[in-house]
This record gives structure tokens, C-alpha cells and sequence, in this order.
């Protein structure tokens, strides 16, 4: 006789199956790091700081950040200003982890203004020591040690110095970071790493110091070529972290040639790596000179195109092609651009990222943003927080982008603040490259669902004009097509329903029509982190399938 077993409860059956599809992704390297990691009981080593490594160039003015050092000791990042007075605020509980990141980068000694408070960046440096003993705390973690060794460093560089205990502090950082590889994450925490030991490993001499080099540069030698696509986009996908993995390859070029290394292995590819990298940056950003908020995205935490530009012209790397008007499809990365007229759309027809590294991915697939003229019409949601939150699971979910969701499901199982369990694929794609523009792709992100539902997505450019058309395939309860507004446009709907009007913030009005009644919705746009604007989203659902919504300018 069977005896019928007792059925999984299913809110703890499906976190399990939900894990299971999100760790097995991961590389077998990354799973023997997490493991060993815990055994990890390597101790810092206060041995004096090897001498510095004579240099026979100069160093290049490099890219500058936004002031976050007000005063003694008040501080401002993530648009929230704290203390750090007391030795305890710099692991605050109070605060975000990221916050608390940003206080142990030291950005401020590359502020544009940085050089109106030399003598508080030294104090600021002398406090760090003091208060932040090794090695426990959030400075203390190899992602913070990484972006703070390369900062101190180009800080001497610039014609400060640092002071012996200063060095014996960086020496110390370094070993430390060597130590501490984030081999369990990889992706862009590791390239960081990579930069650090390079950077740590040029600026001082001897065995010890050529160690950090060697490490640093076998990273990179193994990572650039699976990282750095052959369109030029970073793998992950992401155009904020993009911005910030060309700032380090900019930075490595100003370094090789400062100590006379550009010709050796790894870096003499860099100005090349770095010439795809800003033709790929250059497509995804949009006119107003602000990157398209696709995956993990947001103003204020990487530099601006246009200050990146500025750093290659004094590297005096080549000018990159300018944009011409047309569909210019990133093969590798899968995005599509689109400039016709004063018309701009980048389209996400992309993979999320990474298999075994997804967590600056977004339920974003299929979507798409919209600018004329230097106005952004139709927005992705944005990023304005890393902490684990309902507000982060919200801006990573599919009903924070343009695209269709289904049943109040996400297209691909984001959950928790970085983790991906089953993701969406894309199929069928094609592209008519010639006019009149078309982009259709489907993805399978919904096939886990009873419906096993398909989303076919198919964008038409026309002259002054763009018509998205959406299918799903099998039942379902519910589809709903957003279409978000960005901030200061308003949206009116006739009273059939299927149509209106869209009056941007600058007052230009763009129509609107669809095959089935809409509704306008407040909403709310993430432009930076800590920042939350309200706006309004049109939504229309797929009462039967397929929608068409056509918007004309």
C-alpha cells in the first residue's frame, strides 16, 4: 500500500526550490571560495611598507567626484549626510551597508574641490587609521580596502604625500586584500580587487610589491577577456557599473604610464579595451549626458560620460565615433539603439547578465526608454537603494520597467537585494536594421507559470512615431503592458480610454493610442540613491492579446 505523503508546506517548499535555482548558477570556483572563506584566518601584517617604486612619468589629472567631506567631521553620500566624530560611526548600524561603503572609499580626495582642503583629507586619513583597526568593520572588507588603497595612492600621486604610518597602513591594506580575493564573487568586485594589488603593487617596489603586481595583473589578464564583451559592455550589464569598470581601465592607463609600463602585458590592450568601452557607454547614454537605467542604475555613483570623455582626451586617447542616426545594435550585449531625428530609445532585447553573478540584475527584459531631444520621455524605475527591503525588490521587479507583467509575477525571480533564482531567456529575435525600424523578441521568463505564457515584444520606429506592440501566448489572469512617465510630464486619457495625451515637463505633447482602455497611475522614479520622485505611469492591459500602444510626437 502507498501511503500519499504529506505535501511540502508551500511557502518553505518554494524558498527551498527558489534557493536551488538560484545557487545553481554559480561557478564550482565561487562555491569552494564561499566554503573556505570561513576558514579563512589570515592576520594582518603591520611590517613596514616596502620603499616606493621610483617613477619616471607623469601622472594625468584623472576623473573627479563629487565633494562628500563637508566639514569636520560631517560627511555626505547617497544623498545623507552623517557624522563620524565618534570612532563607532563608522560601522553605524543606523545606516545603510552601502552608505557605510561609501564612507570607507574616500572619494573626496578626487573631488573636483579637493584641493581647498588638503590638510582635512590628511586628518581625514589619520582618523581612518585610528579609529578603524584591523581587521574587523566594514573598511576592513575587500571591497572598501580595494577602492580605498587605489584612492590613497592617487592621492599621492597628485602631489601629496602620504606619511610613513600612512604607508605602513596602505602596505598593511594590501596584504591584507591579497589575502581576501573575492574569488566567491567575482564579476566587477574582483576586478576591483585587481586593480588595487596593481595599483598597491606599482607604487611600491620589491618582491612583496612585485607579488601584489603579478596577482593583480593574472586577474585581469583572465577576467578583461570574458568581462569586457566584444561590443565593449561590461558583462553584467549594468551602464552605472560599466561607467565605473572604464573609469579603472582609464585609471590603469594613467598608472602604466606614470611608472613605464605601457607596453607590458595587459596594459598596452587597455587604450583598445577602453575605445569599446566608451563607444559601447556612448550608446547607451542618452542625450541629456545621463546613462540609461537599465539593470542596477542611477546618477551620482559612477562619473558622467562626459567627465570620462574628458579623462580619455588628457590620456590623449583617440575620439570615439560619434552616433550617427539609425539602429545600432550591440550584438554581444543584446541592447538596441535607435536615433531618428531628435528620437532616441535604447532597447533591452539583453540577457539579465551573468549566469553565476547576477545581482545588479533587474525582472527588466524587454523594456525599453524613450528620450526626445534631451528630455526622457519613457523611464526605467531606477535604483535608490541596495539595503534588503520591500523598496529594493520593488525597483529590481518587473512592474518598475516598461515591459508586460504577468499575473504579478516578475519575468525573472529577482529576490532578496541581490539574488536571481529563474531567469528570463531571450528567443526569436530579429532586427531590421534598415528603415522602417522594427526590434521583435520574445523571452520564456514566463513559462515557469501554469499558462507557460511567452511575451513577444515588437517596437516599430517611424518618423515621429514609435508603436510597441505585445503578445503572450497561453492563459493567464492578468498582463499589463507600463509605460512610465519621467518626472514633471503629466498624462491625459480621452474618455474612450484608448487614447490621449502625454505633456512633458518642457511642454511637448506626444499622443497616445492603444486597442485596449488604459489608465494613468502614480508612480515614482529613482534617479539617484535616496532619492525617490513621483510620477505617473500609463498601463494598459492585454485584454486579449496582441496590444498595440503607439505613441506620436
Amino acid at each position: 500500500m502507498i501511503i500519499p505523503r504529506k505535501p511540502a508546506h508551500p511557502i518553505a517548499g518554494g524558498k527551498v526550490y527558489r534557493l536551488l535555482n538560484t545557487v545553481r548558477h554559480l561557478r564550482p570556483r565561487q562555491v569552494l571560495a564561499r566554503a573556505l572563506k570561513q576558514f579563512n584566518r589570515t592576520r594582518p601584517d603591520p611590517s613596514p611598507a616596502p620603499s616606493l617604486r621610483p617613477s619616471q612619468g607623469e601622472w594625468t589629472p584623472a576623473a573627479e567626484r563629487p565633494s562628500s567631506l563637508l566639514s569636520p567631521w560631517r560627511v555626505r553620500f547617497l544623498n545623507r549626510e552623517g557624522e563620524i566624530a565618534d570612532a563607532s560611526q563608522w560601522n553605524d548600524a543606523s545606516q545603510e551597508k552601502l552608505w557605510l561603503y561609501n564612507l570607507h572609499y574616500f572619494d573626496d580626495l578626487s573631488a573636483a574641490d579637493g584641493n581647498r582642503r588638503r590638510s582635512l583629507q590628511r586628518r581625514l586619513i589619520a582618523k581612518w587609521i585610528a579609529d578603524n583597526p584591523p581587521p574587523t568593520g566594514n573598511g576592513w572588507e575587500p571591497y572598501p580596502v580595494s577602492l580605498r588603497i587605489v584612492n590613497w595612492i592617487k592621492w599621492h600621486l597628485t602631489g601629496e604625500r602620504l606619511d610613513l604610518y600612512m604607508l605602513d597602513s596602505l602596505a598593511m591594506q594590501a596584504r591584507w586584500l591579497m589575502g581576501h580575493i573575492e574569488w566567491h564573487l567575482l564579476g566587477n568586485h574582483i576586478l576591483a580587487n585587481a586593480k588595487a594589488l596593481v595599483f598597491a603593487g606599482l607604487f611600491f617596489a620589491g618582491d612583496e610589491a612585485d607579488a601584489w603586481l603579478r596577482q593583480g595583473l593574472a586577474i585581469y589578464a583572465r577576467e578583461l577577456g570574458e568581462q569586457i564583451l566584444d561590443d565593449g559592455a561590461h558583462f553584467e550589464l549594468s551602464p552605472m557599473y560599466h561607467a565605473i569598470i572604464l573609469e579603472d581601465v582609464l585609471d590603469l592607463v594613467n598608472l602604466s604610464r606614470r611608472y613605464d609600463r605601457d607596453g607590458d602585458s595587459v596594459f598596452r590592450d587597455l587604450p583598445a579595451l577602453a575605445q569599446r568601452m566608451r563607444c559601447w557607454l556612448a550608446s547607451m547614454t542618452h542625450p541629456d549626458g545621463g546613462p540609461g537605467f537599465f539593470n542596477d542604475a542611477a546618477f551620482g555613483i559612477a562619473v558622467s560620460r562626459e567627465e570620462l570623455e574628458a579623462y580619455a582626451d588628457r590620456l590623449r586617447l583617440p575620439p570615439i565615433a560619434t552616433l550617427g542616426e539609425g539602429l545600432h545594435y550591440l550584438s554581444q550585449s543584446s541592447y538596441v539603439r535607435v536615433d531618428l531625428g531628435d528620437m532616441a530609445a535604447i532597447i533591452d532585447v539583453a540577457p539579465i547578465g551573468p549566469d553565476y553573478i547576477p545581482g545588479h540584475a533587474h525582472a527588466d527584459t524587454l523594456s525599453f526608454e524613450l528620450s526626445l531631444g534631451s528630455e526622457r520621455v519613457i523611464v526605467n524605475g531606477g535604483t535608490s537603494t541596495y539595503a534588503p527591503s520591500v523598496e529594493r525588490e520593488v525597483q529590481r521587479a518587473t512592474r518598475s520597467h516598461n515591459t508586460v507583467e504577468i499575473d504579478g509575477q516578475d519575468s525573472s525571480e529577482v529576490w532578496g537585494a541581490f539574488r536571481v533564482a529563474r531567469r528570463a531567456r531571450i528567443t526569436n529575435l530579429t532586427i531590421r536594421v534598415e528603415p522602417p525600424y522594427e526590434v521583435t523578441g520574445s523571452h520564456d521568463g514566463y513559462r515557469r507559470l501554469s499558462g507557460r505564457n511567452i511575451h513577444t515584444r515588437t517596437w516599430r520606429v517611424g518618423e515621429r512615431s514609435l508603436a510597441v506592440a505585445d503578445e503572450v501566448s497561453g492563459s493567464y489572469r492578468t498582463a499589463i503592458a507600463r509605460f512610465r512617465l519621467a518626472p514633471g510630464a503629466s498624462i491625459a486619457v480621452w474618455p474612450d480610454g484608448k487614447s490621449g495625451r502625454i505633456t512633458t515637463a518642457k511642454g511637448r505633447v506626444i499622443s497616445w493610442q492603444t486597442n485596449a482602455p488604459a489608465t494613468a497611475t502614480a508612480s515614482s522614479w529613482h534617479p539617484e540613491f535616496g532619492i525617490s520622485i513621483t510620477t505617473h505611469s500609463l498601463e494598459v492591459p492585454l485584454d486579449s492579446s496582441p496590444l498595440t500602444t503607439r505613441f506620436e510626437w
